[in-house]
């Protein structure tokens, strides 16, 4: 018996379209602000000026692209950033996973304690100054260690890797202890590939504040030798900046004649982004379902 067709009534019609109406302007408003980024770093800086750029560049220039990529600082920067992001991001999520299950162990004694130091780190902080410090103190600065020694552990993250943790079925655990595993033989091998997905969540998150980051770089590296992507073109952008407010300046000028602060910045913004955003689609799987390993034995 074939089974009845039903049809959708006028209202689950009328719903279907407002739903799709919706999500249409939805992904327009999110899109609009890069393209119109795009359009306007595209376009020449004289006559961006003028503004009206919305979705096309109405003089094409690449002036702003080529002014960023002929200096050879660009790439030594984008080096450093690309080595912080790798670092950084696997260290912070290794160790901070390592974290989250230590204090999900049931009879692990102290873990509430645990939870509740690094908690309080959320709130109270030693401050700008102090930080800087034991930063000095402890020979970190100038150093590239500094991007990611201090950002091993994540209290904010843990919490999130630890509320992932504590639904996974107990005996996975129990049957590998009556093995004679490690704990930290049971982290790598059984909690990291069945906790996939929030580790892959974590390491956006990760990546993409190491990728941004800028302020800590000016801070902790006086002496330039390890300035990332985005410290250098924050230069680049003032210096352009501080050269087209100085009067009487056409010699200095004259190089940067078809390029204006405003498609330079948008140049900067997606040679920032563009990046970033193409890592992202191969992490994107693991937000949309989660990975269950049957590890159980029987």
């Amino acid at each position: 018996m074939n089974p009845t067709t039903v049809k959708p009534g006028i209202g689950s019609r009328i719903f279907d379209a407002f739903n799709i109406a919706f999500m249409i302007v939805f992904m327009f408003l999110m899109l609009y602000p890069f393209v119109n980024l795009l359009a306007i770093s595209l376009n020449d800086g004289v006559d961006a000026a003028r503004g009206g750029i919305y979705f096309f560049p109405r003089v094409f220039s690449l002036d702003s692209y080529m002014f960023l990529l002929k200096n050879e600082k660009l790439f030594s920067g984008l080096w450093v950033s690309v080595l912080r992001v790798v670092v950084g991001t696997v260290t912070c999520v290794f160790m901070t996973g390592l974290l989250a299950y230590i204090v999900t162990i049931r009879n692990f004694s102290g873990r509430k304690f645990m939870r509740i130091l690094f908690l309080i780190t959320m709130y109270f902080g030693g401050g700008l100054i102090p930080t800087y410090l034991l930063m000095v103190n402890l020979g970190l600065t100038n150093t590239f260690n500094v991007y990611w020694i201090p950002g091993l552990l994540n209290a904010y993250y843990m919490l999130l890797m630890a509320s992932y943790m504590q639904g996974l079925p107990e005996s996975l655990f129990e049957s590998a202890r009556i093995d004679g595993a490690s704990e930290l033989r049971i982290y790598v091998n059984v909690v990291i590939p069945i906790s996939m997905p929030v580790f892959a969540a974590i390491a956006v998150f990760s990546s993409v504040g190491h990728w941004n980051s800028w302020f800590d770089v000016i801070l902790y590296n006086s002496n330039g030798k390890w300035d990332t992507l985005q410290t250098y073109l924050r230069k680049l952008l003032l210096e352009v900046e501080a050269l087209q407010q100085i009067q009487d300046a056409q010699a200095a000028y004259s190089k940067y004649r078809n390029i204006s602060s405003n498609t330079l910045r948008a140049a900067v913004t997606m040679v920032v982004t563009l990046p970033i955003a193409c890592v992202y689609p191969f992490l994107q799987k693991y937000f949309v379902g989660g990975i269950t390993l049957g590890a159980v034995k029987g």
